[in-house]
């Protein structure tokens, strides 16, 4: 496998080595460019963020958990390739020294790339864009400060890199990535790396035969079918969150939640689905909306409502060498609620994660379709509070009788997240938040109400 491509304006071209070899290890280790920081190695501090940029533009992205054939074809640029050749500051590198920004100093490269990539990207929503990176001395405030400082200045000439012109050495067509998958059914099938990339640093494993998906067109697009829109399953959660945001502004925040964007430019709907993970947060969503769920296999390709692709735990209805291609999300009002339950409001795994597609005519629940992630083995629907609801008037008096009905759909496990009680206590009083939602009550949690 030959990998190509620029490192702060210069060719690279790598070959032999490891195709799980981390971006970070290889610039620290092999490299000796140690301005990338290794911090937590799992995608949440922010201490190792480059900038990289392709022919979609440029991402801030975790170097700890980008293997180096995710790289192929694109630009790179570290903390050492912000600053000119000739050692001219960045915009808001000059920003960081003129406002105290910088205390240790460890977090600092990896604010100053992503500040540096929201600047080219024209992003000023600094709070969102430097959510992904952790500082434990300085404070936020003066970092805050300079990158709002800085905003307004051009783009600096020495960021603008042509693109090497390089050589495919991934599949670059679904059927030509069915091929090798069913060559290589046992296979580990590499998007975004924000799950596997931790299976290596933290976990220690070895991956063998992992066949990348980054460089699959198939699986990068979005389309308005007229019924609904259609995601490819390669499709990067931050295209999801724009993607949905106009249709299910309740979806979008969540997802602005689950990830920093760091994560949300690399994790993408299709390993989030695909991995089966209990607390995957996009599954509630879409079971909620009823979305249909696209696989492909070199023999054909199939549908099914994406309910019923969690089977158990750790099991899904995919034969050997069948992939997730995408997801289609009907169209249709604008009912949708998804709450996030989790420690931290930010950037953090969900102790459960509740969406409610609830619909009333004339008073009365006519159709209910409500979904957990982090109530069971899998994310599953509350089939049985949705039946008590569907046919009574909308009403507290009618939340409360379901209440019974929650334990029959649900037993929680209790873990280092939360208590099955509290886990079921919550999903009962999200029914709560719902009713409030739906009838134009303030229930946000950011907000004190006298």
């Amino acid at each position: 496998m030959t990998i190509d491509f620029l490192l702060n304006g210069e060719s690279v071209s790598l070959s032999d080595l490891p195709p799980t070899t981390t971006l970070l290890d290889w610039l620290r280790e092999d490299q000796g460019m140690t301005g990338t920081k290794e911090g937590c190695n799992e995608g949440d501090c922010g201490a190792c963020t480059v900038m990289v940029t392709d022919q979609s533009g440029s991402k801030a992205l975790n170097a700890c958990i980008l293997f180096l054939p995710q790289l192929h074809g694109k630009a790179v640029r570290t903390v050492e390739g912000i600053a000119a050749p000739d050692g001219t500051l960045h915009p808001m590198q000059q920003a960081m020294v003129d406002h105290h920004g910088s205390q240790c100093g460890f977090c600092t490269p990896g604010f100053v790339v992503s500040m540096a990539t929201a600047h080219r990207n024209g992003d000023t929503d600094f709070d969102d864009a430097l959510a992904g990176n952790l500082c434990r001395c300085t404070g936020y405030a003066p970092i805050i400060r300079a990158a709002e400082a800085a905003k307004d200045a051009p783009v600096p000439d020495w960021l603008n890199d042509d693109l090497p012109k390089a050589a495919a050495n991934s599949p670059e067509t679904l059927d030509e990535l069915a091929r090798a998958y069913a060559a290589n059914p046992d296979a580990t099938l590499i998007a975004g790396a924000t799950d596997v990339g931790l299976w290596v640093t933290k976990q220690m494993r070895d991956l063998p035969a992992p066949i990348f998906l980054n460089r699959c067109r198939d699986l990068q697009q979005i389309e308005d079918t007229g019924d609904g829109l259609r995601i490819g399953a390669g499709v990067t959660m931050d295209r999801v969150l724009k993607a949905v945001q106009p249709l299910y502004p309740s979806y979008a925040e969540m997802i602005r939640r689950y990830g920093s964007a760091q994560v949300r430019n690399a994790a993408t709907i299709g390993g989030n689905i695909a991995n089966g993970s209990p607390i995957g947060d996009n599954p509630p969503a879409l079971i909620a909306l009823g979305a249909t769920l696209h696989l492909h296999h070199v023999v054909g390709a199939r549908d099914l409502p994406i309910e019923d692709f969690f089977l158990d735990y750790g099991k899904q209805d995919r034969r050997a060498g069948e992939l997730v291609a995408g997801v289609t999300i009907p169209h249709q009002p604008d009912r949708l609620k998804v709450y996030k339950i989790s420690k931290r409001f930010d950037q953090d795994i969900s102790a459960l994660c509740g969406a409610f597609n609830i619909t009333v005519e004339d008073g009365t629940v006519t159709n209910a379709r409500i979904a957990f992630g982090g109530m069971a083995g899998t994310p599953k629907r509350a089939s049985h509070v949705e039946a008590a609801l569907t046919g009574q008037p909308w009403t507290l008096d009618s939340i409360a009788m379901a209440d019974a009905a929650w334990s029959a759909d649900f037993t929680p496990m209790s873990d280092m997240r939360a208590s099955s009680d509290y886990r079921l206590t919550t999903a009962k009083n999200l029914l709560h938040r719902v009713y409030l939602d739906y009838t134009g009550q303030s229930s946000s949690v950011l907000e004190v109400q006298p």
